[in-house]
C-alpha cells in the first residue's frame, strides 16, 4: 500500500496505462480507415467514392490518438523515446511518409478532374499501405527486442504483412456496417479472407512472445498464472470463431447485425493488446528498459498528469460526438 503512495510508483504506470490506451485506440479506429485504404485496390471506381465517404469525417481525426500516444512517450518516458525510435528509425520515417501521402492524396483525390482520380486514389492505396505495413514491422521488432538481425527482420516482415491483413479486416468490418448492397456483400468477402491473415499474425506473435524471453515464458506458464491467464487465448479465440460464424450470416434482411463484425473484431484487438502488455511490463523498452527507469521526474510527470488529464476527455469527447452525428449508413461525402 505504501508503494501505491509513491510518485514514483505510482506515475509511471499511470502513463503507461494512458500511453496504452492511446496505442489501442490508434489501432482500432485509425486500423479501419487504413484498411479501407488498403481495399480500394481491389474496389471498382464507383465504389471508392463510397468508401472514402464512410471514413471522412473521421479518418483525420483517429490519427490524433497516435500524436497522444508518441507526446506522451517523449514527455513522460524520454530514454525510452530515444531508445525506441534510434531503433527503429527507417520504419518510422516510412509510416510518416506514408500518412504523408494518404493525406495529401486524400485531399487531391476530391478537388482533381475525373480522369486523374484514379491515380490519387492509388497514391490513397500506396500511402495506407505503407503506414499499415510500417507499423507492423515496428510491432515485430519491438515484439523482437529491437534488435537488427536477419531472423528478426523476416519475423517482421511476416508480422507486417498480417497486421495490414489486420486493418483490411476492421476496415472492411466497418465498410460491412457503413454500406449497403452490393458492397456490404464484398465486404464480408474481404473481412473472411482477411482475417486468416489476421489470425496467423497473431498466433505467430503468441508464439514469438515467450521464446525470445525467459522471462515472459514464466509469466505465462507458470503455476497458478497460467490458470489466471487463460481468458485471454481462450476469449481471442471465442471472438474468432463469433467472427468466422457471424460473417457466414452476413448479410441478414434489415441489415440486423451490421456492427457486430466491427465490435466483435475491435474485441480480438483488445485481446491481443492485453497479452502484449501483461508479456513485457514492467518494460518499456523490452528488457532493456523498465517503465520505472525511462520515466522523467516524478515533478514532471505530475505536471504533464494535469494537463493529459485535460486534453484526454476533450479527445474522447469529440471522438465520441464525431460518431454519434456521423452515425449510421454512409452519405456521399461532398467538399462543397
Amino acid at each position: 500500500m505504501g508503494e501505491l503512495n509513491d510518485p514514483t510508483v505510482w506515475l509511471p504506470l499511470v502513463f503507461a496505462g494512458l500511453m496504452g490506451l492511446s496505442i489501442l485506440i490508434y489501432v482500432i479506429l485509425d486500423g479501419y480507415d487504413l484498411g479501407i485504404g488498403m481495399l480500394m485496390i481491389i474496389a471498382e471506381e464507383d465504389e471508392k467514392d463510397r468508401m472514402i465517404a464512410s471514413i471522412g469525417p473521421f479518418w483525420d481525426a483517429n490519427e490524433t490518438w497516435l500524436v497522444l500516444a508518441v507526446g506522451l512517450l517523449l514527455v513522460a518516458f524520454p530514454a525510452a523515446h530515444g531508445t525506441i525510435l534510434t531503433a527503429l528509425y527507417l520504419p518510422v520515417a516510412l509510416m510518416l511518409i506514408g500518412l504523408i501521402l494518404r493525406g495529401v492524396a486524400f485531399d487531391f483525390r476530391a478537388k482533381v478532374s475525373p480522369p486523374k482520380k484514379p491515380l490519387w486514389n492509388t497514391l490513397f492505396f500506396l500511402g495506407s499501405l505503407i503506414a499499415a505495413l510500417s507499423q507492423g514491422f515496428m510491432l515485430g521488432m519491438y515484439v523482437m527486442g529491437l534488435d537488427w538481425t536477419l531472423n528478426h527482420v523476416l519475423f517482421s516482415g511476416l508480422i507486417a504483412c498480417c497486421l495490414a491483413a489486420a486493418y483490411m479486416t476492421i476496415g472492411s468490418t466497418w465498410l460491412i456496417y457503413k454500406m449497403e448492397n452490393a458492397l456490404q456483400k464484398k465486404a464480408v468477402t474481404w473481412a473472411k479472407r482477411a482475417l486468416i491473415f489476421t489470425a496467423i499474425g497473431m498466433g505467430a506473435i503468441s508464439l514469438a512472445t515467450p521464446l525470445v524471453s525467459s522471462r515472459i515464458f514464466d509469466k505465462w506458464f507458470s503455476f497458478p498464472e497460467i490458470l489466471a491467464l487463460a481468458p485471454l487465448p481462450i476469449g481471442a479465440g471465442a471472438l474468432f470463431l463469433a467472427l468466422v460464424l457471424t460473417l457466414r450470416k452476413l448479410p441478414k434482411e434489415g441489415d440486423r447485425h451490421s456492427w457486430l463484425p466491427l465490435i466483435l473484431t475491435g474485441g480480438i484487438f483488445v485481446m491481443g493488446f492485453l497479452g502484449l502488455a501483461y508479456s513485457f511490463y514492467p518494460y518499456v523498452v523490452p528488457e532493456k528498459l523498465t517503465i520505472y527507469e525511462a520515466a522523467a521526474a516524478p515533478e514532471s510527470l505530475l505536471i504533464i498528469l494535469f494537463g493529459t488529464l485535460f486534453v484526454l476527455p476533450v479527445i474522447l469527447i469529440y471522438t465520441a460526438f464525431a460518431y454519434s452525428v456521423f452515425r449510421g449508413k454512409a452519405t456521399d461525402l461532398r467538399y462543397d
